[in-house]
């Protein structure tokens, strides 16, 4: 019961300051999928050097 009304409250948040700030909440997308990016690129650049 308590996670349902996190996840409540998380998407609802979300939807808020997506539509009082949409320049915001896209700026906070595109670094988050940046971060991601990131650990994907080092991920591979680890095991680059593990084989090589």
């Amino acid at each position: 019961m308590l996670k349902k009304v996190i996840v409540l409250f998380v998407v609802g948040f979300a939807v808020y300051y997506l539509l009082t700030a949409p320049s915001g909440a896209a700026t906070a997308v595109s670094d988050a999928a940046g971060a991601v990016m990131d650990a994907f690129r080092q991920v591979g650049v680890f095991f680059n050097e593990l084989v090589g």
